[in-house]
């Protein structure tokens, strides 16, 4: 028996011999997918166990002794393969870019958002898959769940994202048609396919949607469009403008005060509210407004918000534990907001 395996590994090893340089540099790329693709913590494979699997997946001579050296090619150029010793011996992959808590929660957005279409969604996890072993996989995989979600039908929403940020970085402006759906659920341009001409300065997410904020040269105003709404988007020759208007923008103000990313007045609104509801209006506004408590359990918030329909459709949600408290002038535009929804009953 000691004959044959010493015979053996003396073929193996005039057949590694006889390897090209080329054959050479694959055989430590495959190494390293083989590495990659099957170990983790719970999953090692020793170096018998590597070299068959070279032999039979890429027909490569090998034996355990080039594994040794070529693991080690692999830390020193910066792949974290751990040795187990004891009983039971091998190798894994410790590190990666993502752990399989991280790609698990990516997971859990690609399939939430609604931005992405189903196919698109089907095709990103395909790719999260690709960062962690099979057995990781399979456990990513069974996370996938088939839900009656509402998904875009635009497919060329992330070619647009991808056209937004290019024309960011060359400093130009894009044209586009921005469409919404009729009654015929068909999904046809706004204004008589009128050609949008927009200064992309800013994306982003509001409401399980992405926006793109920017200047309308025409009106001379700051706009914000759905960018699943956007299609046949093309970078223009002409120059951003705009740029002092978003020389000191706050995003992250300008999405607390827009409510649903509808337009409207900004305006100093005074929210009457019980003390339960201040995480609410702490979550709304951030924590850097103006909250004054009073005796009776209630506290008084003073914020800056963008007076629309979506904005008294909040309030209105959070029900009878909220007032609008002033000015008289938002008080009124609610009544009358109220008095034509139960016009309708």
């Amino acid at each position: 028996m000691g004959v044959e395996v010493h015979a053996s590994d003396r073929k193996i090893q005039m057949r590694e011999d006889s390897i090209t340089m080329a054959e050479e540099k694959l055989k430590i790329l495959y190494l390293m997918k083989i590495l990659l693709d099957e170990t983790d913590k719970d999953h090692i494979l020793n170096a018998s166990e590597l070299c068959d699997r070279m032999q039979a997946r890429y027909s490569l001579p090998c034996n355990r002794k080039t594994i040794y050296g070529d693991v080690e090619r692999l830390q020193t150029f910066g792949i974290k393969v751990e040795q187990v010793k004891g009983d039971r011996q091998g190798y894994y992959v410790a590190d990666r870019e993502f752990s399989l808590p991280e790609l698990k929660l990516l997971v859990d957005a690609v399939q939430s958002s609604k931005f992405i279409t189903k196919t698109g969604s089907e095709e990103l996890i395909r790719k999260l898959e690709k960062l962690t072993s099979w057995e990781n996989a399979r456990k990513l995989r069974r996370q996938v769940f088939i839900i009656n979600r509402t998904k875009t039908l635009n497919e060329a929403a992330l070619e647009c994202v991808d056209l937004i940020h290019e024309a960011m970085s060359d400093n130009r402006q894009i044209r586009f048609h921005y469409c919404d759906w009729n009654v015929r659920k068909e999904f046809v341009p706004r204004r008589n396919g009128m050609i949008y001409e927009i200064s992309p300065w800013a994306l982003t997410w509001d409401d399980e949607n992405y926006y793109l904020v920017g200047h309308e040269e025409r009106t001379d105003m700051i706009k914000h469009y759905r960018v699943d709404k956007m299609q046949d988007m093309e970078i223009s020759e002409k120059e951003r403008a705009g740029q002092e208007k978003f020389r000191n923008f706050d995003l992250a103000a300008f999405s607390r005060k827009t409510f649903g990313m509808f337009g409207g007045q900004d305006t100093n609104v005074t929210l009457s509210c019980e003390n339960r509801l201040i995480g609410v209006v702490l979550d709304r506004f951030g924590r850097d407004i103006m909250i004054m408590p009073k005796a009776d359990g209630t506290f008084t918030a003073h914020v800056v918000v963008t007076v629309s329909p979506q904005f008294f459709g909040w309030v209105t949600g959070i029900g009878e534990g909220m007032r609008i408290a002033g000015p008289l002038s938002v008080q009124k535009e609610y009544r009358e907001y109220l008095s034509k929804i139960l016009a309708g009953y």
